[in-house]
């Protein structure tokens, strides 16, 4: 079998003040990407930062990285549209106007941590009829099963008619599912046939649901948006710590890395 690795070095979420390693600047963002690229990675979840740290949907910024990005190895790019909980959805929208091969699609509004991320319907809707027009193939981020239904709705309307559809499961925020293998067999039971997916494991639990889902035929993400330690009281020394494992995993399932080239394929990405 073969599997995608995906790697997501930067997220909205964490600081340098909790892993002094996290790349948050367009050089830092390219140089972790090229070494995961080297690892194995072929896809690259993207997030952006400005210069204090914060998150940003800065057009400017963003293009500037994938630039640098596209300089150093061919992965493919895949921009996050959830950006950060205090950036505004048309600012976050206006991303995919820099036309990626993919860009995350949130399908729902709900509670995160102590803050709140929004997702209006209308807007939803809205931004993923603008990137089927530009070509961009969504990558819908699932943190309940209610965000499930939400895309098939979506499906359902024309909306998505991208085949296969292409979800990742985030487990273990606080407002979403919990990080249990039960809530996974869960989510994976209820997704459509055809359908890719990958597990998004916050935290402690992804390693263990990393393993989980390669079992169950599912892609691999690993990188310090996701988890800012190799093991319990040990920061991860950036991410390819966190990309050589999860490489390693899916080497103990006799699991091949997707190059490249197999990834456009297996995704049925659209036309550069």
């Amino acid at each position: 079998m073969t599997v995608v690795l995906t790697v997501a070095p930067t997220g909205p979420i964490a600081t340098t003040q909790d892993n002094p390693t996290l790349p948050t600047q367009p050089e830092e963002i390219a140089d972790a990407v090229l070494d995961a690229y080297r690892l194995g990675a072929s896809v690259a979840h993207l997030h952006f930062r400005d210069a204090d740290g914060r998150p940003t949907a800065d057009l400017d910024i963003a293009r500037r990285t994938v630039d640098l990005i596209a300089e150093r190895c061919p992965i493919h790019i895949q921009l996050s549209t959830g950006v950060g909980l205090s950036v505004p959805f048309e600012e976050r929208e206006a991303l995919v106007e820099l036309r990626p091969r993919m860009a995350t699609l949130n399908p729902c509004s709900m509670s995160f941590g102590a803050f709140e991320f929004r997702n209006p319907p209308a807007d939803v809707a809205r931004l993923a009829a603008r990137m089927h027009e530009l070509g961009v193939k969504p990558e819908l981020e699932i943190y309940d099963t209610g965000h499930l239904e939400a895309c098939l709705r979506l499906r359902d309307k024309g909306l998505l008619d991208d085949e296969p559809m292409q979800f990742s499961i985030v487990l273990g925020v606080q407002g979403g599912m919990a990080a249990t293998a039960d809530n996974l067999l869960t989510m994976v039971r209820r997704l459509p046939e055809g359908a890719v997916w990958q597990v998004i494991a916050i935290g402690r639990a992804s390693q263990e649901l990393t393993g989980i889902a390669l079992g169950l035929g599912g892609n691999v993400r690993a990188g310090l948006e996701d988890t800012l330690y190799l093991r319990k009281g040990e920061l991860s020394q950036g991410n390819d710590p966190l990309v050589e494992r999860a490489a390693r995993m899916a080497a103990a399932f006799d699991h091949e890395l997707a190059s490249v080239a197999e990834t456009e394929s297996l995704l049925n990405l659209p036309p550069r």
